[in-house]
This record gives C-alpha cells, sequence and structure tokens, in this order.
C-alpha cells in the first residue's frame, strides 16, 4: 500500500511539471521551450518521493516561458487526439441536430469547467504563498480549508483520487491506441491486394478478416515496448515532431474527402436512442483530453495573465474543428459510419496513406503518454529495489504497463466503446465533476453567492450523471454479440 502512496505523490508532479516539459517543451520548436528543467524533473523523478514537492516546481524565467502562440499551439495539441476520429460516430449516436448541439454544449461547460480550475488554483497559491499549485494540490488543499472536519482530516485523499483518475486516464489512452493502430492497420493489409490508384466511395461488406485483430495488436506490442524503452526525452521530441506533422496530413486529407459530394442528409435522423446518447457523451468528454494540461500550460507561459485569451480562442477552435468533423463525417458516411473516420476512407492508395500517416503519429504519441505514468510508477518501484536491480525492475515496469495496456485492448476489441468507457468515467470525472466541486469548497468559506453554489451543483450532477449512465451503457454493449452492431464494429470493408 506504501509504494501505491508513494506512485500517487509522484503523480503531482509528474502530470503538471514533467508533461509540461514533456507534451509542451518537446512539441515547441524554439530552442528556449526547451529548458534543461527537463533533465531536472527527470532526475527528481527518480529521487525519493519525500523531495518531491510543490516548493520545488517553479514557473520558468520570463525569457525562457512560452509565447501566446506556442500556448496556443500546445494547447491544441494537447485537445486533438484519436477521440477526435470517433466524432462522426458520436454523432450518430445523438442524432443530426441534437450531436452538434450537444457537442457545443458540453465543449462550453468544459472550458468553464477549465476556468474554474484556473481561478481555484490562483486563489489557493495567493492564499497559502506558494508560487504554483496543480490539479492535485488544489484539490488537497482546497480540503484542507473546507467546513467539514472529516474531509479537512482526510485531505490528502483528493490529491489521491484525482491522480488515481489521472493515472486512469493516460493508460486509457494508450489502450485506445493499441485499438487504433490495430484497426488501421487490418485494413491496410487485408485490403492490399484490391486497393487501387482509383479513389471509390467504399461499400459496406460482411467483413471475413484474414487475421483476428488481436493478432495485430500482438504484432504491435513489441515494437511499442522497444520505443518505450527511450528514456531521453530530447529523441522522444523528434518522436512528437514527426507525430504533429503526419497527423497535420493526414487531417487534412480526411477533409477534403469529406466534403465533397455530401449526401441528402434529410434521411438521417435528427434525434437517435437516449440508449446511444450515453454512447455520444463518453465519446465527446473524452476527446476534451486538455483539462489537466490547463493549470501547466498557464504556469509555463512568459505573460500568464494572457492565458485567459489563449484559452478561449484555442478552446473555441478545437469546438468548431469537433462539430465541423463530426457532422461532416456522419452526413457523408451515414449509417456507415465507423468507430473511427480513418475506417470509412476509399480503398485506394491516397487515403490508405492516410491511415498509415495517421497510425505512425498515433504510434509515436503513444510513447509521450505513456511516459506520464511510467514516471509515476517507475520511481516508487525501483526505490524498493537496491541499485543493482533498477535497471532490470525500470524495463520490468515499462514492459509490463504496455502488456497492460494491450491485454486492455485484446480484451475490449471496440474501439468507440473503449474510448466511450475511458470519456465516461475518468475524463467526465476531470473535465466536469471536480472543478465545480473543487469551487464550491475553496470559495465556500468566503461567502458564495447563491446562484454559483446552484451553478456548481448542477454541473458536477450532469458530470456525475453522463458518468454514471454512460459507463452502464457501455458496459452494457461491451457484453452483446460483436456483431450486434456493424456500424458501430471496426470490420473490414472494401
Amino acid at each position: 500500500m506504501g509504494g501505491w502512496f508513494k506512485a500517487l505523490q509522484f503523480l503531482t508532479l509528474s502530470h503538471h511539471h514533467l508533461p509540461t516539459m514533456l507534451k509542451i517543451s518537446l512539441l515547441a520548436r524554439d530552442n528556449n521551450s526547451e529548458p534543461k528543467s527537463l533533465d531536472d524533473g527527470s532526475k527528481s523523478l527518480s529521487e525519493s518521493s519525500s523531495s518531491i514537492t510543490s516548493e520545488n516546481v517553479h514557473p520558468p524565467e520570463e525569457a525562457n516561458g512560452l509565447t501566446m502562440m506556442q500556448t496556443l499551439i500546445h494547447l491544441l495539441k494537447c485537445n486533438i487526439g484519436t477521440g477526435l476520429l470517433g466524432l462522426p460516430l458520436a454523432m450518430k449516436n445523438a442524432g443530426l441536430l441534437v450531436g452538434p448541439i450537444s457537442l457545443l454544449a458540453i465543449g462550453i461547460l468544459t472550458v468553464h469547467c477549465m476556468v474554474i480550475l484556473l481561478n481555484c488554483a490562483h486563489h489557493l497559491s495567493q492564499r497559502l504563498q506558494k508560487t504554483f499549485v496543480n490539479y492535485g494540490e488544489a484539490m488537497m488543499y482546497g480540503l484542507e480549508t473546507c467546513p467539514n472536519a472529516w474531509l479537512r482530516t482526510h485531505s490528502v485523499w483528493g490529491r489521491y483520487t484525482v491522480s488515481f483518475l489521472l493515472i486512469i486516464t493516460q493508460l486509457g489512452f494508450c489502450s485506445v491506441y493499441f485499438m487504433f493502430m490495430a484497426d488501421n492497420l487490418q485494413q491496410m493489409v487485408e485490403e492490399a491486394h484490391v486497393t487501387s490508384n482509383t479513389c471509390q466511395p467504399r461499400k459496406i461488406l460482411v467483413p471475413t478478416p484474414i487475421l483476428d485483430i488481436r493478432v495485430y495488436m500482438l504484432t504491435i506490442l513489441p515494437f511499442l515496448i522497444l520505443l518505450v524503452f527511450i528514456q531521453n526525452l530530447r529523441v522522444l521530441s523528434v518522436f512528437s515532431t514527426l507525430a504533429s506533422i503526419t497527423t497535420l496530413g493526414s487531417m487534412a486529407l480526411i477533409f477534403e474527402h469529406i466534403v465533397q459530394e455530401i449526401p441528402d442528409p434529410r434521411n438521417l435522423p435528427l434525434m437517435a436512442s437516449w440508449k446511444t446518447f450515453l454512447l455520444f457523451f463518453g465519446t465527446a468528454i473524452f476527446t476534451f483530453e486538455g483539462v489537466g494540461m490547463v493549470l501547466s500550460l498557464k504556469n509555463q507561459m512568459k505573460h500568464p495573465q494572457q492565458f485567459s485569451f489563449v484559452l478561449y480562442l484555442g478552446m473555441s477552435l478545437v469546438i468548431v474543428l469537433y462539430i465541423c468533423l463530426g457532422t461532416l463525417g456522419y452526413m457523408k458516411f451515414g449509417s456507415n459510419t465507423q468507430a473511427s473516420i480513418t475506417l470509412n476512407l476509399p480503398n485506394c492508395w491516397l487515403y490508405q496513406s492516410v491511415k498509415l500517416m495517421y497510425s505512425v503519429g498515433i504510434f509515436f504519441t503513444y510513447a509521450l503518454q505513456f511516459h506520464v505514468p511510467a514516471e509515476i510508477i517507475i520511481p516508487a518501484v525501483i526505490s524498493q529495489v537496491s541499485e543493482s536491480w533498477a535497471l532490470f525492475a525500470d524495463l520490468s515496469v515499462r514492459t509490463a504497463l504496455v502488456c497492460l495496456t494491450c491485454v486492455s485492448a485484446i480484451c475490449i476489441p471496440r474501439l468507440d466503446l473503449v474510448i466511450s468507457l475511458v470519456g465516461s468515467v475518468s475524463s467526465s470525472a476531470l473535465a466536469l465533476i471536480i472543478p465545480p466541486l473543487l469551487e464550491l469548497i475553496t470559495f465556500y468559506p468566503e461567502d458564495m453567492s447563491c446562484v454559483t453554489i446552484a451553478k456548481d451543483i448542477m454541473i458536477s450532477i450532469l458530470g456525475l450523471l453522463g458518468c454514471v449512465f454512460g459507463t452502464y451503457q457501455a458496459f452494457y454493449e461491451l457484453i452483446q454479440p460483436i456483431n450486434r452492431s456493424i456500424a458501430n464494429s471496426t470490420g473490414v470493408y472494401a
């Protein structure tokens, strides 16, 4: 149990200091955005957890901070992942009218909760005279000052809860990456003999795969294990740049295809079943991945007071992108919409290259997402063994964690349902449930207005209902026969 406590304590730094350096500085093209604190943060994670405190994390010197444009790029990068490609199916699960409106509402609520988190962290840092507090610390410090004595006594569990949810979210992303790469690899390999230079609309057939998709997951497994053995953050920065380039290229080709010859949308339902809407909720909230990064982004800016403008601008672009891709993708493919829009693309070499590029991008992004839980757990494990066994323990834990995400993907080979499940369980808690509760416990002793209290309670209840019912529906769908709904499967088309 003590080892797990240590691991959870490590997350406070690793999610907000390490990911800032990893996801922010590694993506920055400016040499100044790769400060030497990369190495310092990496070393500190290998030391005893007792040496890691919030006082060790300081904002960058103004000369080394991120500009507004760099911060905007990193904010976009944090929110654009595999969940984006599942939005056309999410629109199908909600309806052509209800889907875009609901996605807009969820986006606005998510941005509002990001602002709440920023305000609470700023207020707590001033109250406690700290330079910076992260998500887990904000929850813990907020509980320490709340009126309830029991919550004050157990305030550290607020930090552990946030930390645990962040771990689940990161490993969930990695499992989704496994399924995404396997789905696209299966289609590319098994359609290679019929792929042509002429791009014709894809027609649905009853799939007869040559190899089970689990075989493709096991094929990818050893390459990912070798990839995560790379611990040099500067090497990973090269992979991050490559992932960004391939993702941008594939997104351009996807939009180029879906805006052409859109069928008459009047045959599509405006509102879907409430059961499938619950799956929409999980997928939609899954796509907003950046809630845990906003504090780190603000802390890394040259002028943190400008972050509010960057946040509103960046998230407005993200929401518009989500609605456009989801709506246009559903209108283009209708009832044949698959779990990932890449699986609906025509069977020609041009669009096979889209799957290849996006899969390459996701392959290298896996290492970046994996780095966070690895640096949380590995130091706690190494502290329990002798120095001579440290390297063996390090590589063993990395291998075990990759295998864990692979086994999760093998046990649940439904990309759409795993996205919905991860979104319902952990993403909804981090994005919608915890921030309003944090605002209540932080500002309640300072005479909050009744309107603010009612608003926070309503948002938390909405997030909780989505979490509970979305999780239930995802599990219900998982126990059904896999061919129960061809449109929601990831079978091979021709």
